[in-house]
């Protein structure tokens, strides 16, 4: 592991808790499931995608350290500083990106963990959408845990049409059943292998529904 490298969980925890008293300060969040998430070994976090404010909300509730993607475009100046220190794997979503899918693979062998939102961009209304195939080709090639992950009022609070976060918005979050990879993986003579592995796990997500006691 490079000097740069072992810097970055210092960096982490204090913008984990830096951002904890932001969250703790203007919204009110409830987090469900999270005990059941293993503490250790290859986990992909699969989540919807409502808002910029749904990587932080992952990181604050979960403990051990996770790695996130972000355009590469934002990789640039203190806020690029900012973004290699929270563990973020630069992506080009323009071309064939090899140099993004191997440090992926890397984190995953070494027992970490990664978030991904299969739908692959923010849900323009709030729904959840139809997945990409990235993440049945992740999961399936690294044979990773799958956490289905499930985030409500991030959209309400700084969906992608905000041009400032609404605060005071219930925001909650809730982790299902960890899945093995095998476990729902259509198997490499399906026509879509990894498309439908996504649409699986998409499943798993919309099964996740939102506590009666929070209202969002």
């Amino acid at each position: 592991m490079s000097s740069k490298s072992a810097q970055t969980p210092f960096f982490y925890e204090c913008s984990r808790i830096l951002l904890n008293y932001y969250f703790d300060a203007f919204y009110t969040f409830t987090v469900q499931g999270n005990q059941q998430v293993p503490k250790d070994g290859s986990i992909i976090f699969a989540s919807n995608h409502l808002s910029f404010y749904d990587p932080p909300i992952v990181g604050l509730s979960i403990e051990r350290p996770l790695n996130y993607f972000a355009r590469d475009s934002l990789f640039k100046g203190f806020l690029g500083i900012i973004i290699r220190g929270l563990n973020a794997i630069p992506v080009n979503r323009t071309a064939s990106d090899i140099k993004s899918l191997k440090a992926i693979f890397t984190v995953l062998k070494n027992n970490g963990a990664i978030v991904v939102f299969p739908e692959g961009t923010r849900s323009s209304d709030g729904k959840l959408q139809e997945p990409k195939p990235g993440i049945g080709m992740i999961a399936c090639k690294s044979n990773a845990t799958v956490v289905p992950t499930r985030i409500f009022g991030t959209f309400e609070a700084f969906g992608r049409h905000k041009k400032i976060p609404t605060l005071g918005t219930p925001i909650h979050i809730s982790f299902g059943p960890p899945v093995s990879a095998n476990s729902i993986d259509p198997g490499a003579k399906h026509p879509e292998r990894y498309l439908e592995f996504s649409r699986r796990i998409m499943k798993e997500i919309a099964k996740l529904e939102l506590p009666e006691q929070v209202i969002v």
